[in-house]
């Protein structure tokens, strides 16, 4: 997949935003970096050979790429402070990386720092079942701290469709959720502790062993910082009971208004399913064709509504949803019969990027959020993006809690076709704040969100990050040139819109 560059056409505030590295200093300024490392480090743990750091140079968003100067891999907790206490004395940039999985470039390397990869602080610590949770290193993935809780029948909730692969350290950075995380929750709702270093290479811990810490909720700040406050090296999770039963409702409409409203109705009628997943025409097209899950082809619209907890309960919620859901002008109505069936069901969903990836060379992956009410108006908006910039859009939504996931399809060898996704791309971001949402739930702001956060944030509100931000790194060199764009990069973005006639917010005309 190939991400493009926001809609505005602006680099990254990273070493690209400035003059080109001169080769010599680069090459100078590597070998101080390397022999201060070596001290700490074992040979094969540190990379600096071109060759060798290629595979660093990009996360997920592969439109933006960077080689780092060097990659250390530490495998003790000793060595990740040993490797920031360096770092930190020759004031040289930090970024930390863990699957590399991300779709927003948080790990982006910077061209004149260190590559802090953690892949192999990978070990679960212990597996609590009388306290129902989990120690584990942050290198550990998603998925493997399920199938460690699994003997205790127990299971780590949030369930982000990249759980086989991503680890539970990025999703602290980027506080993800999953198609379950509207009854269960966020990363945030399901962490207890974390424990990392601070820049300058001391211990420091966010949160407790109990419910509640003394002191500032700092594990709120921290969950969801992109790697911008700590290095994190062991996150504490909360562990959930399995449920005794799961049963899936799959919900056709032949109107996509209605389709948005009935996930309103839902909540409105005062219920919190595990899942409640939307799905448009096209992406159900797609996705049937590549894993078969039994999608109505026919609908305008799908929603996947599942209800989990005892016999009893899972039997009274069904029938509760099946009423509003028949109420709201379902066209079929099929409940999950076994849990191969509702396993079929979640399939199509979760293979949702990869059958994308199927009919189109390219596709950027948005991530915006709006309030359920208005999923009928972002979907209708969208269909009206499409006609504008010509091109294609399947729709996946987290519709539960309004968290977006347009993929725009494109060619990326197209310059005209790149351009024209970059347009697209910004149009929904734009017009999901005008909606009263927001740039984006779960994937973070990384470099890829940067000029759409001048569009959200006041320049008093970026100064208050910015603050938080210097409070935990007063040099700025831990993931430096993410999430928070500069007063410079603002006006850039403003007197672009002006330019184009695109100016949708008042409050950027002091650009």
């Amino acid at each position: 997949m190939n991400a493009p560059t926001p809609a505005t056409a602006l680099t990254p505030a990273t070493a690209a935003d400035t003059a080109p590295v001169d080769r010599a200093a680069r090459a100078e300024r590597q070998r101080e970096v390397v022999a201060a490392l070596s001290k700490h480090l074992p040979t094969h743990a540190l990379l600096w050979q071109s060759e060798d750091t290629v595979p660093y140079e990009c996360d997920g968003l592969t439109a933006y790429r960077e080689r780092p100067l060097v990659v250390a891999l530490p495998e003790t907790e000793d060595q990740v402070a040993a490797v920031l206490k360096a770092c930190h004395a020759l004031q040289v940039p930090v970024v930390a990386r863990g699957a590399g999985t991300g779709l927003s470039g948080g790990a982006m390397p910077h061209a004149l720092g260190v590559t802090l990869a953690l892949a192999k602080f990978n070990k679960i610590v212990q597996v609590d079942p009388v306290s129902r949770t989990a120690v584990v290193q942050c290198g550990v993935r998603n998925l493997a701290i399920s199938e460690a809780a699994a003997r205790y029948g127990l299971y780590y909730a949030p369930d982000p469709s990249s759980q086989i692969a991503c680890t539970i350290g990025g999703n602290v950075a980027e506080n993800s959720g999953g198609v379950h995380c509207l009854k269960y929750g966020l990363t945030v709702h399901n962490v207890l502790k974390v424990r990392g270093y601070t820049v300058e290479g001391e211990a420091i811990e966010f949160g407790g062993d109990a419910l509640d810490a003394p002191g500032l909720d700092l594990l709120a700040v921290v969950v969801g910082s992109e790697g911008m406050l700590a290095v994190i090296t062991e996150v504490t999770v909360k562990l959930t009971p399995k449920p005794q039963v799961a049963r899936c409702i799959m919900a056709s409409f032949d109107d996509i208004r209605k389709a948005g409203d009935a996930v309103a109705a839902v909540i409105a009628a005062g219920i919190i399913p595990a899942g409640l997943e939307m799905m448009d025409k096209p992406m159900t097209a797609a996705v049937e064709d590549f894993v078969h899950a039994g999608y109505d082809l026919t609908a305008e619209a799908i929603l996947l509504c599942e209800s989990d907890g005892t016999p009893e309960e899972v039997e009274e919620e069904i029938g509760r949803m099946l009423a509003v859901l028949k109420g709201c002008g379902a066209t079929q109505l099929t409940v999950s019969e076994n849990e191969a069936q509702r396993m079929r069901f979640w399939s199509g969903r979760k293979n949702a990027f990869p059958a994308s990836g199927r009919i189109s060379p390219d596709y950027m992956c948005m991530d915006s959020t709006i309030p359920r009410k208005r999923l009928a108006d972002i979907l209708i908006a969208i269909a009206e993006m499409e006609k504008k910039y010509q091109l294609r859009c399947c729709n996946v939504f987290h519709a539960g809690d309004g968290n977006l996931h347009p993929l725009i399809l494109f060619d990326a060898n197209d310059p005209d076709q790149m351009h024209r996704c970059e347009l697209f791309g910004a149009d929904i971001l734009e017009t999901s704040v005008a909606m009263g949402g927001t740039v984006t739930g779960e994937h973070g702001v990384g470099v890829e969100k940067l000029a759409s956060m001048c569009v959200q944030f006041s320049p008093e509100e970026r100064g208050q990050m910015l603050a938080l931000k210097a409070a935990f790194d007063p040099a700025g060199t831990l993931n430096p040139g993410k999430v928070i764009p500069t007063l410079h990069r603002c006006a850039e973005y403003g007197k672009m819109h002006v330019k184009k006639g695109l100016l949708p917010f008042p409050e950027l005309e002091r650009f």
